[in-house]
């Protein structure tokens, strides 16, 4: 079976929708959910507390106040230091894919296709450019 990228958010949908068992319930979906979410968090946390491959060096943001839009990003930084180690990095996948599998299965519950919700944003973010942020 040949899958065209735009067909692939449909189908995980489609498939989380099959085998949606336990998880019929929304509160129990919502549940789910967030735990895979808090489960993301944590074992993003334990690259740097953990394993180590990467760190976290913040300090706060600072910007000059005569900067473009555009050009802020220049000055922004994303605190970390260092590369996910192929074990952290399959860890993390396997992490974000529970939490697309239980926002999936929102979706599905809820009769929303999320590959609408993914072209909206697409081009809400194409229309908006940096504007959507404010």
């Amino acid at each position: 079976m040949v899958i065209r990228n735009k067909e692939v958010v449909s189908l995980f949908q489609d498939k989380v929708s099959e085998l949606l068992l336990k998880h019929r319930s929304i509160l129990d979906t919502l549940s789910k959910h967030s735990e895979s979410a808090v489960r993301v968090n944590r074992t993003i946390s334990n690259t740097v507390t953990g394993c180590g491959c990467i760190s976290v060096i913040a300090r706060k943001q600072e910007i000059p106040p005569d900067v473009s839009l555009e050009d802020c990003r220049k000055y922004m930084d994303s605190h970390l230091v260092g590369n996910l180690c192929e074990n952290c990095r399959e860890v993390i996948q396997e992490e974000i894919g529970k939490n697309l599998f239980y926002l999936a299965a929102l979706c599905h519950l809820l009769d929303i296709n999320l590959e609408d919700i993914y072209h909206k944003e697409y081009d809400k973010l194409s229309a908006l450019g940096y504007f959507h942020l404010l």
